[in-house]
């Protein structure tokens, strides 16, 4: 008996332990992705800068700056995911052991809300990425456009028509592009709002959980209040229902 109450103490630090790291890991991908998100943002807010400096190396190394930021914390980021999943795999493999079958229902739904938040990391991870990836497919694509009118200029003349044509249509681009940067930062900042809102919401429900693990006379007692409020609500609505018939009627006669 004392060897077996020996290996469940262990097997419980083993758990705790695998939560420890879990949470450290998610604090440091919460981080990572807000400067992976703001960078992001500043690469965009920094293009109109970037294009009005009429020097060739300026725009290159802020670019390239920016290009091996971009690589660096993405690299980071594919490590933390991918350590995190190896962590929720051991959390998983430790719920299928025999001697926890007693907890097997409060590991679980710990495990659950683990994996929920890795699989928002993910998603956040993988769109942040493709919305930088786009802008910078963009600007390439604008600023090769934006070389092709200069050479053009300096061949044919400010006074040539289709040179006035080709800066029409490069102003419009531009414009058009100015309005898609203010809607991505728009979207970047809601977006970061909202994670940190995410965020309060999933400690907060955290802890009610673990007070209703910790004492089942507050959980049996929320559950009684939901019970009494949805008996209220039946009741008023049929109170509501037999008042409105009986006010039709008295319309009618």
């Amino acid at each position: 008996r004392r060897t077996t109450k020996m290996a469940g103490i262990g097997s419980s630090n083993y758990w705790e332990d695998l939560r420890k790291q879990a949470r450290q890991l998610e604090n440091e991908l919460d981080l990572k992705l807000v400067s992976f998100s703001k960078l992001c943002t500043s690469y965009s807010g920094s293009r109109e800068g970037r294009r009005a400096d009429t020097s060739d190396t300026t725009p290159l190394l802020n670019n390239s700056t920016q290009d091996r930021m971009f690589d660096t914390m993405s690299v980071e980021i594919e490590q933390l995911l991918a350590k995190l999943t190896a962590v929720n795999d051991k959390m998983a493999e430790y719920t299928n052991t025999p001697g926890t079958a007693s907890l097997n229902a409060a590991l679980m739904h710990t495990l659950q809300r683990h994996r929920d938040i890795l699989q928002d990391y993910t998603h956040e991870f993988h769109k942040t990425k493709g919305n930088f990836v786009a802008i910078r497919e963009r600007e390439d694509l604008l600023g090769s456009v934006r070389k092709d009118i200069e050479m053009y200029k300096s061949g044919s003349g400010v006074n040539n028509r289709r040179t006035e044509l080709f800066l029409k249509e490069h102003e419009h681009l531009r414009n058009s592009d100015r309005l898609m940067d203010d809607t991505i930062s728009i979207a970047m900042a809601t977006k970061e709002n909202m994670t940190s809102q995410r965020g309060i919401l999933k400690s907060i429900q955290s802890r009610v959980n673990t007070l209703a693990n910790r004492f089942p006379t507050i959980n049996n007692l929320i559950q009684r209040i939901n019970l009494r409020k949805r008996r209220d609500s039946l009741i008023l609505g049929t109170v509501i229902g037999i008042c409105t018939i009986l006010l039709l009627l008295y319309a009618f006669h």
